[in-house]
């Protein structure tokens, strides 16, 4: 169980992209939301224990991040708000100046219209023609400017409608922005809650800092240890891998041999034949053997942890997935990062090689990627799993139970185990990640974003 003494996540760890639509924000909201009502229901189970821990603050302090994240959530929410509503304001002032227009040429022609409203003047508009033909134009005006009249009419009608539409929009976007609004002094009221929550217990850690700095000493012991295991584990796979890369071209090298010695007294150029065909048959036992060389591998380094199709296949595979990888547990949240963390204000200094995530006591553990398990051992009162996944290697520690023995091949998803019961009184498992070099790398960079 370990603490981060801030948390800043990058965009792509965020979940944020630029340019968001108004849709994305809010569906990244509510994704926001339930996460902070996990991180609230992981942290009252861990309170029943009515004792200050690291991870308690661990989760507060991820809650305080997530409570940042929504609140700047709903500040780019309200600028496409913003957005709208002058938007709006403009097509309303348009459909406004519009219908005024509308309005006052359909003014000038009711004025026209009853000025020579007298038959009279109707009549010698079109007897006063020239000829027949003239006299047909005027009577198609006549029609024509009626028409006219009479559409001017339904624009004057439709363009009101729009205008009544606008500002019925402008005003849902009036009262959003104003629901927006109280949303967000809610929760910075929350967020302030939350900042006093997280000094509290920094405050009550430090009062029990002798006894923390005790169980930090115990778990780095523990750590140091997994670390040297793992570490002898990767070098019994490499030392295996190169066993059987070695007895691989013993066989084929042995078939040449076969091959060269079958027909000694053949001609020179049958010689030639057979070493062309003990070549061949020298590349068939290293593919049925496994072994793989560097040119097999279309430019990739050679790496001996590759030298299977099958190993060759999972680190492709384990590589490709990079960020999309499934946790190893459905529920849960990360209160120890990678690396070096602090408690602000004390001594309490950690390390951590992977991740814990807090999860229900005896949840299912899943295997992340396709592999086979090359080690399953004890450590303290705990129990730990490593799976082979090509030159990668993925580490499932703080099992309560295990379900996979050694040599086992699963699928992305098996089960491997159960989860324990961390010093909180809840459930924790750590993940870890390693490559061939026996370097750690941050699972949080593998998994994909939750």
């Amino acid at each position: 169980m370990v603490i981060f003494s801030s948390f800043t996540a990058s965009p792509a760890q965020q979940g944020q992209q630029p340019n968001q639509t108004k849709e994305e924000l809010q569906k990244q909201r509510k994704q926001l939301e339930e996460e902070i009502n996990e991180l609230n229901r992981n942290l009252n189970d861990i309170q029943k224990n009515k004792k200050q821990s690291l991870t308690q603050l661990a989760i507060i302090q991820r809650k305080v991040a997530k409570r940042e994240q929504l609140i700047g959530n709903i500040n780019k929410e309200m600028h496409h708000i913003d957005d709208d509503i002058q938007a709006k304001e403009q097509e309303k002032d348009h459909y406004k100046k519009e219908l005024d227009t509308l309005k006052q040429r359909y003014s000038q022609s009711i004025v026209f219209a009853y000025k020579n409203r007298s038959n009279y003047e109707y009549l010698n508009f079109l007897f006063s023609a020239a000829d027949f033909n003239d006299a047909f134009k005027r009577l198609t005006y006549l029609k024509s400017y009626r028409k006219y009249r009479e559409t001017e009419v339904q624009t004057i009608l439709k363009t009101e409608n729009l205008l009544q539409e606008s500002i019925g929009t402008l005003n849902n976007s009036k009262a959003e922005k104003t629901k927006a609004l109280v949303t967000q002094s809610s929760q910075l009221k929350v967020l302030e809650d939350d900042k006093k929550q997280k000094d509290q217990v920094v405050r009550q850690l430090k009062d029990q800092e002798k006894d923390l700095i005790a169980q930090q000493k115990k778990k780095e012991k523990e750590r140091q240890q997994l670390s040297k295991a793992l570490a002898a584990v990767i070098r019994r796979t490499m030392e295996e891998e190169e066993r059987k890369a070695k007895l691989a071209k013993q066989k084929a090298e042995e078939q040449k041999r076969v091959q060269a010695n079958k027909a000694p007294s053949e001609s020179n150029v049958t010689v030639t034949k057979g070493n062309a065909s003990a070549g061949k048959n020298l590349r068939n036992a290293e593919a049925s053997t496994g072994v793989v060389t560097a040119g097999g591998n279309e430019g990739r380094a050679y790496n001996l942890l590759e030298s299977t199709p099958e190993g060759l296949t999972q680190s492709v595979n384990f590589e490709n997935n990079r960020g999309r990888l499934p946790w190893p547990v459905s529920g849960g949240n990360v209160v120890g990062r990678f690396g070096t963390q602090t408690v602000p204000g004390t001594k309490l200094t950690t390390h951590n090689d992977g991740i814990i995530i807090s999860t229900q006591v005896g949840a299912s553990v899943k295997c992340v990627a396709d592999g086979e398990v090359i080690a399953v051992a004890d450590l303290d009162e705990y129990q730990y799993a490593v799976v082979r996944h090509g030159k990668y290697f993925t580490v499932y520690n703080k099992l309560s139970q295990v379900n996979v023995n050694k040599g086992s091949i699963l699928k992305a998803g098996s089960v491997i185990g159960k989860a324990a019961i961390g010093f909180d009184g809840g459930g924790e498992i750590e993940i870890q990640v390693m490559n061939d070099k026996r370097q750690f790398l941050d699972p949080e960079r593998w998994l994909k974003s939750r």
